[in-house]
């Protein structure tokens, strides 16, 4: 006996997220200006099943400082703000997690 599987069908499951032209705008911007005032180095942009991640990093080959995660929720998705395995922020807009980057955020080692 055999399964028959529509090949559109597994597409329609697998959803892509993505960051749009702004986003990504909105994104690279706010990565740009702690550039220049030397606070970051690197960036990653990440697809996963089901989420897409724009990672920031202090040194590329250290874990990422910052994790900005957009996953699919109500109108055009939700996002979330991690420092690490801590949710520092998460909103239904891009802008509303942004804020967390207003405040002077310092790093704790430890």
């Amino acid at each position: 006996m055999s399964n028959l599987y529509r090949l559109a069908d597994q597409r329609a499951r697998r959803r892509i997220v993505s960051f749009d032209k702004r986003e990504l705008s909105r994104l690279l911007g706010l990565y740009s200006m702690r550039v220049a005032s030397g606070e970051w180095r690197d960036y990653a942009i990440d697809f996963r099943p089901g989420m897409a991640i724009f990672s920031i990093f202090r040194h590329t080959a250290e874990q990422p400082l910052f994790a900005i995660a957009k996953v699919p929720g109500g109108g055009g998705g939700n996002y979330v703000v991690y420092n690490g395995p801590r949710k520092l922020a998460h909103g239904d807009t891009l802008e509303d997690v942004l804020r967390v980057f207003d405040r002077k955020l310092k790093l704790l080692l430890g």
